[in-house]
């Protein structure tokens, strides 16, 4: 009989949100836990099986000397490496330091900052070893998972969406709130992935799942000052969950400029 695949699933700095993901997707999983063996989530278990994995999931972003270290060593253990959620594949909202002084928060939050060591920036995990897949969101969708672990199975792509909220509004029927109410929505750059949440409550988009296929960033800062928006108010919408991807960082920089 043919050995299962083993899974591993790693935590860097988070809030373990994509984590809880994973198990609030118990139903779904009873529908692949027959094909693989999660040999290594200490989220779920006090048994951590060593490697080599077949498909390791990381979850968090790279912020102390230490993990820079334990992540190179995760990938050697892997065959395959998926980074999961906002701060494995941007930095997540940490790398908001990156813009700032970190010896200043550490020596304004800590009473004894002389015991903090880390890094001055917090970064994704494709910045320190090459990975395999990365499923963005903040938290990650538990059905792209589901669908994303199936696909590697079966060595097939994974039907991951890559276009933009605007298609999930449409598909909802929900009414455009940049065209119909001047409400500044991230939503024409944002991959999808959270079935349009936040526009079905006549909120703006804020970005959660980071960078569509071909975000035209420019053009939406071009409406956002139409709509009234100062160039610092752009630039802070830019900076949230996804700040670091790199797209959401060029547009965030450039208005910070002007």
């Amino acid at each position: 009989m043919k050995d299962k695949p083993r899974i591993a699933v790693f935590k860097f700095a988070s809030c373990d949100g994509c984590q809880l993901s994973l198990l609030d997707a118990e139903d779904e999983l009873l529908g692949v836990a027959e094909a693989v063996d999660i040999v290594y989530f200490p989220e779920a278990s006090r048994t951590m099986l060593k490697g080599p994995y077949d498909i390791g999931l990381v979850e968090g972003s790279i912020t102390t000397h230490h993990d820079a270290g334990r992540i190179q060593q995760v990938r050697r253990q892997c065959r395959t490496l998926i980074t999961i959620g906002a701060c494995a594949t941007a930095g997540g909202i940490q790398a908001l330091r990156n813009w700032k002084d970190v010896d200043e928060f550490v020596r304004v939050v800590y009473a004894t900052p002389q015991y903090i060591s880390t890094l001055k920036m917090s970064t994704p995990i494709a910045e320190h070893v090459p990975v395999d897949f990365e499923l963005r969101g903040c938290p990650i969708n538990k059905h792209q998972l589901i669908e994303l672990i199936t696909a590697m199975l079966a060595g097939r792509k994974p039907n991951i969406p890559a276009y933009s909220v605007c298609i999930e509004c449409k598909r909802r029927g929900t009414v455009c709130i940049v065209v119909a109410r001047g409400v500044a929505c991230l939503g024409p750059v944002t991959q999808a992935g959270c079935g349009a949440l936040c526009p079905s409550f006549d909120r703006g988009c804020y970005g959660c799942y980071g960078p569509m296929e071909s975000p035209n960033t420019g053009s939406l800062t071009n409406q956002f000052r139409i709509l009234g928006q100062s160039d610092q108010q752009i630039s802070q919408s830019f900076r949230s969950y996804n700040a670091w991807a790199w797209q959401f960082r060029k547009a965030s920089e450039e208005c910070e400029r002007a």
